[in-house]
């Protein structure tokens, strides 16, 4: 009888990156893999990497680092990296310099590789390095293995065609591309009979979905999703909101499953900071596209993104973002301060802000931000509101799921809730999430 073996992987970034070790998950299964909870235990180990920002990058490369003992003690072990690290030119070279003992180093652009990959090291003592360019692939026929029950992610694009000018993803994504709206359509459909009860469409911008071969929109991709079967959520990140239009308002509007709630990522207040950072839009383009909103979906509970310290923001541009911050009214926020990427225009620019000044305005942003959660928080108390269970605490010993608007809630439940819509009455506020009572 042969030995089980076990799969370890460590997954760095957003949504996306969480989903590509779902389709990494899938790969290892068909051949034979099982998942382990230890480094230790496993036969291969897989590095999902991000390179948006530089403390994930850094992060990376001192857990690659610390397995070199790992890979002493087992010979047999086999350790891959993948993502957007060494998608980055001349990264891949710098990996295998620096980590020999890597087995396998693969691009963005080959994951749907990755099963050849491991064949061909399990045969061969050489690293398998390979970094593709072919950008304009969309791949079908993934078969994740989806760790996120009852939620489920579905790409509907592929890389970004914006260039902003602090961000490294055209570089390591490659240029957008969308998915067959009927390939969407239908793994979304599997995905609602396999009983999953919330679906978010996944794209580094999905508002400029619909150039496949179909020319669907993406309103008229929303629309057609909302209008299957079943009670199930629909959400999607991220929007650009250069392409946020007044239709895609009157469709979450006008389709209950829709969850009122969009992150619509603004990054600066300041038109000088947006020109910059290539944003294409001003903050008065940004608050006619927050109008559409208010006009159409009153009660929707808008989150953004935000930089500080872009080179060259004086105080009034910071000034600028604060008061944009306040007058949209944030249900919630992702702060982070300007991180340089090589590769990048922005890397380039003179003024590059000092670490003090960047260190007190994110902490002046923070501050502001958190004052307007907890508003919207507190506004719970006293309130009935629909959760979809997505877990259990055991420390709390509660159960947890967010409504339609984002926010997390805990409850207590004598039956196991996971998966299941549960109303609950808000006894308590706590900052960014809600405590109730099942009713």
């Amino acid at each position: 009888m042969s030995k089980q073996k076990f799969y370890k992987i460590v997954t760095y970034g957003c949504q996306m990156n969480v989903h590509e070790s779902e389709k990494i998950a899938g790969v290892l299964s068909e051949l034979g893999y099982v998942p382990c909870g230890e480094l230790s235990e496993a036969d291969i180990i897989v590095f999902n990497t991000c390179c948006i920002r530089e403390n994930a990058e850094n992060h990376a490369f001192g857990n690659i680092g610390m397995l070199k003992k790992l890979k002493a003690e087992n010979r047999e072990l086999i350790i891959a990296v993948g993502g957007c690290l060494p998608q980055q030119v001349g990264k891949a070279d710098n990996l295998h310099e620096k980590f020999p003992y890597v087995d396998i180093i693969f691009g963005t652009h080959n994951l749907h590789k990755l099963k050849d990959y491991v064949l061909l090291k399990q045969k061969q003592k050489k690293a398998v390095i390979e970094i593709d360019s072919d950008e304009g692939l969309v791949c079908e026929g993934d078969n994740p293995v989806r760790t996120s029950y009852p939620n489920a992610w579905v790409n509907i694009t592929y890389g970004c065609n914006n260039f902003c000018s602090y961000c490294i993803v055209p570089f390591v994504r490659g240029r957008e591309r969308s998915r067959h709206s009927e390939n969407i359509i239908n793994e979304v459909k599997r995905l609602l009979a396999e009983g999953y009860k919330e679906i978010t469409l996944l794209g580094q911008n999905v508002n400029s979905y619909g150039n496949g071969s179909d020319n669907v929109t993406f309103p008229q991709l929303l629309e057609k999703i909302a209008n299957l079967d079943g009670k199930f959520r629909l959400r999607f990140m991220t929007s650009h909101p250069k392409d946020f239009s007044e239709e895609l308002a009157r469709v979450i509007a006008a389709n209950e499953k829709i969850c009122h709630c969009v992150h619509l990522p603004v990054q600066s207040g300041s038109d000088a900071v947006l020109k910059a950072m290539n944003r294409k839009y001003t903050a008065q383009d940004y608050l006619t596209k927050i109008s559409y909103l208010k006009k159409h979906v009153p009660d929707c509970a808008v989150t953004t993104d935000l930089i500080v310290g872009f080179p060259g923001e004086t105080e009034e541009d910071f000034e600028a973002t604060l008061n944009l911050v306040k007058e949209v009214n944030y249900s919630s926020a992702f702060t982070f301060v300007y991180s340089k990427r090589e590769g990048t225009v922005a890397a380039k620019m003179p003024d590059q802000i000092p670490e003090e000044v960047s260190k007190e305005r994110i902490m002046r942003l923070i501050d502001l931000v958190n004052s307007l959660t907890r508003e919207h928080t507190k506004n719970y108390v006293g309130k009935t509101v629909e959760i979809l269970c997505e877990d259990y605490d055991k420390k709390k010993g509660m159960y947890l799921g967010r409504d339609c608007y984002g926010r997390m809630g805990y409850f207590k439940s004598e039956t196991n809730a996971i998966g299941e819509f549960v109303n609950i009455k808000i006894s308590k506020a706590n900052g960014v999430s809600l405590i109730g009572e099942r009713v």
